[in-house]
């Protein structure tokens, strides 16, 4: 497998990589224009406009649209992520032209009808609703608040109901006037596909933008905090962040690490100590998440409200345990498990392009997958050790608690627990 990058004279960058023996492709667009790039009068626009760009273009109604790719039966999707919009198909090998084509359609032509963006006003307020439904949802998009308080990369990436009510044709077409320049747009396409073939079809189809530049996002700083919200419901849904590395950041692996040793699968110490050993909850896991300057070590579980406390106190004791008795034995599962589940999802073609988008946008650059996995095994059980200590010691932390909560310690009980 090949990877392949060009840059058209405008800054459009493509990325391919031809996957031997696939009869489809993934094709997209990934846009550096994400939640953290919008300013507090614009947040949810960035996911308004992913919706809107399916509901017609000048060539194209929302119904051709959809019958364009899913008559050679193919499929398209979009989302909204804090950093990146993505708009992308999955076809057959002959058919990724036309999904280049469609895809390029509704990302540089959309109309913006005026009753379509009434509907789909619509459709985002009973998405904003479902969520705020569910509280294993909602809790995360709390806790992404207050651990980034008045920041964009803090903001819920759909937005404030009362925010997308009054978006207008004008709020879209302006932030892509601002955001969906040339320079911030990645066409990535893995699987059957020919390199030579989509930068050909890529500068026809994008190659007469003009270049200009994009105001980069504000930086992002992690403050911690806390929200806590009383409901008469089964559970409390506890959510514990602390700050983690960037992208950027050479302990990035470490952290994915640390953190799959601490709470990734059934062997963890979290899922052992807490729910096997203990029986407190159903569900409880911790994640690494990262950005592109800043990252989070989260860990979330559900349970009652009378066990509440002993849940975030056991809690706590595994985050600072792990500074000094995590063993090479945990490491080196941890480092297996994050191995196999890279090598893994990147056995089709839209994880392939994700990859490629994603990685070209951080680095400038695609690693090879040797140079990854390399990293991976050299993260010592002393790296492990050394990171879960500056957790310990970083004095700050970001907690949302969503249920019968009055049983629950606050923050700063359970900060003073993790540095005592």
């Amino acid at each position: 497998m090949t990877v392949e990058i060009h840059t058209l004279a405008n800054g459009l960058r493509i990325v391919t990589e031809n996957m031997p023996g696939l009869k489809s492709a993934s094709v997209g667009v990934w846009v550096n224009a994400g939640g953290r790039h919008e300013r507090a009068e614009q947040n949810g626009i960035a996911h308004f406009l992913e919706h809107m760009a399916f509901k017609g273009t000048k060539r194209r109604s929302a119904l051709q649209i959809a019958e364009a790719i899913e008559d050679v039966g193919g499929y398209i999707n979009a989302y909204t992520s804090r950093e990146m919009t993505a708009y992308y198909a999955r076809v057959l090998e002959n058919d990724v032209p036309l999904a280049l084509d469609v895809i390029a359609d509704i990302v540089l032509n959309p109309v913006f009808d005026a009753a379509e963006i009434e509907i789909e006003r619509g459709v985002i307020l009973q998405e904003i609703g479902q969520v705020l439904d569910t509280p294993d949802d909602i809790v995360f998009d709390w806790l992404q608040e207050v651990a980034y308080p008045d920041q964009p990369i803090g903001r819920s990436i759909l937005g404030p109901a009362e925010r997308v009510s009054g978006f207008s044709k004008s709020d879209l077409s302006g932030f892509v006037s601002e955001r969906y320049a040339p320079g911030e747009m990645i066409v990535a396409a893995a699987g059957a596909v020919d390199h030579d073939a989509i930068v050909k079809a890529a500068e026809k189809l994008f190659g007469h933008l003009e270049a200009r530049s994009s105001d980069p996002a504000s930086p992002a700083l992690f403050t911690g905090g806390e929200r806590r919200e009383g409901r008469a419901l089964e559970q409390v849904h506890f959510a514990l962040a602390l700050e983690a590395p960037g992208y950027r950041d050479p302990a990035f692996y470490t952290s994915q690490i640390y953190a799959s040793a601490l709470g990734g699968g059934m062997s963890s110490r979290l899922f052992q100590e807490v729910r096997e050993k203990r029986g407190l909850c159903y569900s409880i896991f911790a994640q690494a998440g990262a950005y592109e300057d800043t990252g989070m070590i989260t860990v979330y579980a559900g349970t009652s409200g009378t066990q509440i406390g002993e849940l975030a106190e056991l809690t706590i004791d595994e985050l600072a345990r792990a500074a000094t008795d995590m063993s090479p034995e945990e490491v080196a599962r941890a480092r297996a498990q994050m191995k196999a589940g890279l090598l893994m999802g990147l056995e089709g073609p839209s994880s392939r392009a994700e990859r490629l988008a994603r990685l070209l946008a951080i680095w400038g650059r695609v690693p090879d997958l040797d140079e990854t996995i390399a990293r991976i095994d050299g993260v010592t059980t002393g790296d492990v050790r050394d990171f879960a200590g500056t957790l310990v010691t970083q004095g700050k932390a970001a907690l949302a608690l969503y249920g019968p909560v009055d049983g629950a310690p606050g923050l700063e009980a359970l900060t003073a627990r993790l540095a005592a």
